[in-house]
């Protein structure tokens, strides 16, 4: 019977992590359904790109940083998979993968319309190598923050905050696009497919039961990976509505696109806390998430920032709110169920909670900022970031690869 439930668990995992990759191609549709139809081609190229670098590289060297022995702050094992078996340890190391080219997708949001192709070869190696996996081995890998009792359950911070990070240096350091602003005031780019928009986040939001309810690793434990699957469903219907009201209050208008953010806004908060909340906390944090990012992208956009699908504030924003969010509604059953950290403020666990949570996401993004700046900063001074004015208008597809993604531009 062990071998039979280690095997189940094991083809669980396995079918989670398939879910997570399918989420590749909710970002291919919802990217370029929100982006230029010129440049439809080479996002949705960008995408296995990805998927490509992130499955080599986190391989021979991210694998082993994140969850390899080392010390509090680096792993330093298990580079090429060497030691790991064949087992359940290839079917964990496939759905950690999943996890990391999820990140990096969302790092490129901040990077879409102008970066150069080769940018996505070299930042995207480093991503994966060093950054993502040093900030992963502290809260997943028995770094420090994990020694702390940082909830984090499936990657608030992990995932989505570290990629939503690197956008965000990545938006700074490119500039906004040829025709975003004018007399300092945004202009609006439509959206080219407004159903690929749709289709996206649906497949995203499939997606996201591979990766919140797969980060429990067993279908056994009291059928939790349910609940799970249950906190996360509820949290992406109240993003949905929180978005849209907050787009009919602020602007006066049902924006599709605005509640289709407020989807993947509530599934970044709520990926952290699924299993420590209860249903209630979850439709809070959903549609606290939902409406806060459709505000934060509204703000951010009219101080000067070019994000061309609001990665920060959906990503990084909303993935700030999931992480804190544990530190008030984690539930003293559900923390014993999951055996990390301690109840929240609102269960009377005190502010110790909170306070773990809000040092987990500035380490985080501290060093994810510098990191990344470091990076980048080096290659925008020795080759460039950015295409040239000339391929921006005339559109990646055809600059970058030789053929427009429709075979004509608009």
């Amino acid at each position: 019977m062990k071998e039979l439930s280690a095997s189940v668990d094991s083809l669980w995992v396995l079918i989670a992590a398939i879910l997570v990759l399918l989420m590749q191609a909710g970002f291919a549709f919802l990217e370029s359904g929100s982006l230029q139809s010129k440049n439809a081609g080479h996002i949705t190229g960008k995408q296995i790109i990805t998927l490509a670098i992130s499955s080599i590289v986190f391989w021979a060297v991210g694998y082993g940083v994140a969850f390899g022995d080392g010390n509090a702050f680096i792993g330093g094992s298990k580079f090429f998979l060497s030691g790991v078996p064949s087992g359940a340890d290839s079917i964990f190391f496939l759905f950690q993968l999943a996890f990391a080219a999820v990140s990096l997708a969302i790092a490129w949001g901040g990077f879409a319309e102008r970066a150069k192709l080769s940018v996505y070869f070299i930042f995207g190696t480093v991503f994966i190598a060093i950054i993502y996996p040093v900030v992963g081995h502290w809260v997943w890998g028995g770094g420090w923050l994990s020694t702390l009792g940082m909830q984090d359950f499936a990657g608030s911070t992990v995932v989505h905050l570290q990629g939503a990070t690197a956008a965000l240096v990545g938006t700074l350091l490119l500039g906004p696009r040829i025709g975003k602003f004018k007399d300092g005031k945004p202009q609006t780019i439509p959206a080219h497919s407004i159903p690929f928009v749709y289709l996206g986040t649906f497949i995203l939001w499939i997606g996201w039961f591979g990766f919140n309810a797969g980060s429990t690793v067993s279908i056994g434990n009291g059928m939790f990976f349910g609940y799970v699957a249950l906190t996360t469903n509820m949290a992406a219907a109240a993003g949905a509505l929180g978005a849209l009201f907050a787009a009919m209050i602020l602007r006066k208008t049902a924006d599709i696109g605005a509640m289709c953010n407020g989807v993947l806004a509530a599934l970044v908060a709520i990926t952290a806390s699924c299993a420590f909340v209860e249903p209630w906390a979850a439709i809070v944090i959903g549609a606290v998430a939902g409406a806060f990012t459709y505000w934060t992208a509204i703000a951010l956009e009219a101080k000067g920032l070019d994000d061309p699908i609001y990665a920060f504030s959906v990503h990084g924003i909303s993935g700030i709110i999931g992480t804190l969010s544990t530190g008030f509604f984690a539930a003293p059953a559900l923390v014993k169920l999951a055996g990390v950290g301690k109840a929240g403020l609102f269960y009377g666990g005190g502010f110790h909670q909170l306070g773990v949570q809000a040092l987990g996401v500035v380490a985080a993004f501290a060093f994810v900022a510098v990191a990344s700046f470091i990076v980048l900063a080096i290659m925008k001074a020795t080759m460039g970031l950015r295409v040239s004015a000339e391929a921006e208008k005339a559109g990646l597809d055809i600059s970058e690869h030789g053929a427009y993604g429709y075979g004509e531009t608009k």
